[in-house]
């Protein structure tokens, strides 16, 4: 059986899988059937579920609510107060369960404070979304997104540098001497130290 820390003012209900040394902080509260991987961390007043899918090594920081339809993979940061939706066109007088769109967060990525994610879109692996921006469209892998609606300045390293290209589009990070060169309007990471 999985060790999991949960406060003593949050609330996990029946139904629920929380992988090894997850944290699950003050007045969060994860419903019945999410899934949640090893070395999470939930900061206090989060909402979980139901029906979510999160990998390991997750960080979700203050006042998120991660909503059914929503799947976030390994390593992905969500930061304070970012929203997700998980209908195109609420109404409070109709039902619309049946209508959830699919959001996917790949691997690594990461989601700046108060930044909302519209429905229905794929956020990239180790892509960098921008505080208070709003996507509203698939993001590419590596891509910097900032705005309202989002739209993408730039590219960033596995490590979240900002890149710079040499006249070959080749861009090496100094944090570990990763280098990424742009093809066919894509970055591809050509090694990793």
């Amino acid at each position: 059986m999985a060790q999991y820390f949960a406060h003593e003012t949050s609330i996990v209900d029946e139904n629920v899988n929380i992988g090894d040394n997850t944290k699950v902080w003050h007045f969060s509260h994860i419903l019945s059937g999410s899934n949640i991987g090893a070395n999470c961390s939930f900061g206090q007043n989060c909402v979980v579920g139901p029906n979510v899918k999160i990998g390991s090594g997750v960080k979700v920081q203050n006042n998120i609510s991660v909503y059914e339809g929503v799947e976030v993979e390994d390593d992905v940061f969500l930061g304070p107060s970012m929203v997700f939706t998980n209908v195109i066109n609420p109404r409070a007088f109709i039902v619309r369960r049946d209508e959830f769109k699919k959001t996917l967060l790949k691997k690594g990525c990461s989601i700046g404070a108060n930044a909302t994610v519209v429905c229905g879109v794929t956020i990239g692996e180790y892509a960098l979304i921008g505080s208070g921006a709003v996507v509203n469209k698939d993001v590419k892998p590596y891509a910097l997104m900032v705005g309202v609606p989002a739209r993408q300045i730039g590219w960033v390293s596995r490590a979240g540098n900002t890149l710079h290209f040499n006249n070959e589009n080749i861009a090496v990070d100094e944090f570990d001497g990763s280098r990424y060169v742009i093809i066919e309007e894509n970055l591809k990471e050509i090694s990793c130290n």
